[in-house]
């Protein structure tokens, strides 16, 4: 029996027909991972991302720009000078050493700036010491001697050194708590000056709380300016941070040049003390794995430009790694004439310095480890309008709002740095 023409063409157009639908089931399914929807707001970031379990894996519905935020507002100093003269002059000196990194430097630098002043005293520029015996360096190979020397006019006097006729091994040692005040400089730290004429600060910390207090006091004023506006990186170091922010923005096109910095770093969570939760009942480390599911249920998809604070690759960032394909340590952005200085040595102060400054200037900042890096760096974030400080946490939904987990110090304004500025 011969066949019926009209059969041959129905049969032709019903399986061309089912061709283009599966097409456009195909079709519809990646646009709707990779485009734009027709309609969809532009400004509609993580309200227009839904999220999906697939694989095990949490992936994005439809395409989005990211749960990006907006910077905040600029803020101003609130602090003023108050001449040198209205506190009187000894001629006695404050030295110090600035220590274990840069989140403790600038902490280290107010509080004896506080204290010189109180006492009336000249305050010595101070050197740079890492963990290890035998780590130093001298301030301006980091930081910018002479804007720090400019700032102080007019607050403190200052000296880029002691004396010849005085031994830095005869100075008086004094312990002076993070966030000195004026009673306990008046009790512990004055005696010894007015006995030694010359003394040596130590600062130690009994909490990384820097949340602000209800009273200011003109201490508080001298402190606000010693930590926000006396520390510059000198040069060099300035421009190594500049081409590795550059770098990331250039691999970021697709979310319009932002980056996330995580600061994630493997030999601390290794620590015993991240393993458990912290004093509230909140953990206070999170693994790569519980950051990238972290990232991802927030509404950041797979482009998202990621940087690590981890020097070198760990095998534990793989997973991170999987997730969000553009994640980079320091190892794989640096300048490569820049490498041997900057990572190859033995001392890890320029790490952590490119760590602190990379993390105080990207796009959105993710701390995975409680501390005074995370203080420290929200508090150079809100001075400078980048109000964009996320923490981590446990999420056991598929799809949440990133406002959700705006850090405190920025959502209840309660960093030091909101009495700074206004």
């Amino acid at each position: 029996m011969g066949l019926d023409l009209r059969q041959v063409v129905a049969g032709v157009l019903t399986l061309t027909m089912f061709v283009m639908l599966g097409n456009m089931i195909k079709r519809e399914h990646f646009d709707s991972l990779h485009e734009k929807l027709p309609g969809e707001d532009q400004d509609a970031q993580f309200e227009s991302s839904r999220l999906i379990e697939q694989d095990g894996l949490v992936r994005l519905a439809k395409r989005s720009k990211g749960p990006w935020i907006r910077d905040g507002e600029l803020l101003k100093p609130c602090w003023t000078k108050t001449a040198l003269d209205e506190v009187e002059q000894s001629k006695g000196f404050v030295t110090f050493s600035l220590t274990n990194g840069p989140e403790y430097h600038v902490s280290q630098i107010a509080d004896a700036v506080v204290v010189a002043r109180y006492l009336g005293a000249t305050l010595v520029v101070p050197d740079i010491r890492g963990s290890n015996p035998g780590d130093k360096w001298n301030f301006e190979d980091i930081y910018d001697a002479e804007k720090f020397v400019k700032s102080l006019d007019g607050v403190v006097k200052v000296a880029k050194e002691l004396p010849s006729d005085i031994s830095i091994r005869n100075l008086a040692v004094v312990k002076v708590p993070n966030r000195v005040t004026e009673d306990h400089i008046v009790e512990n730290v004055e005696p010894v000056f007015k006995e030694k004429n010359h003394i040596r600060l130590a600062t130690y910390f009994p909490t990384v709380n820097m949340r602000k207090t209800a009273q200011k006091s003109t201490i508080d004023t001298v402190a606000c300016m010693a930590m926000f506006g006396t520390l510059e990186l000198q040069s060099e170091v300035s421009e190594v941070v500049d081409s590795m922010i550059e770098r990331l923005r250039t691999l970021s096109r697709k979310s319009d040049g932002k980056f996330i910095a995580v600061d994630l770093r493997v030999e601390i969570l290794e620590n015993k003390n991240c393993h458990g939760s912290g004093a509230s009942g909140t953990k206070s480390c999170y693994n790569a794995q519980e950051i990238a599911l972290f990232l991802r249920k927030v509404g950041f998809d797979k482009d998202t430009t990621i940087y690590v604070t981890q020097s070198r690759w760990d095998d534990s960032l793989d997973i991170l790694k999987d997730i969000f394909p553009k994640t980079y340590t320091k190892e794989s952005i640096l300048p490569a004439d820049k490498k041997s200085k900057f990572l190859d040595s033995e001392n890890s102060e320029l790490e952590k310095v490119i760590d602190f400054y990379m993390c105080s200037q990207s796009d959105i900042f993710v701390p995975a480890i409680s501390g005074l890096f995370y203080a420290n760096v929200a508090g150079k974030r809100i001075a400078s309008g980048k109000d964009q400080i996320i923490v981590p946490a446990d999420i056991s939904g598929t799809s949440v709002r990133i406002t959700n987990y705006i850090s405190p110090y920025v959502a209840k304004k309660n960093h030091l740095a909101y009495s700074c500025f206004c």
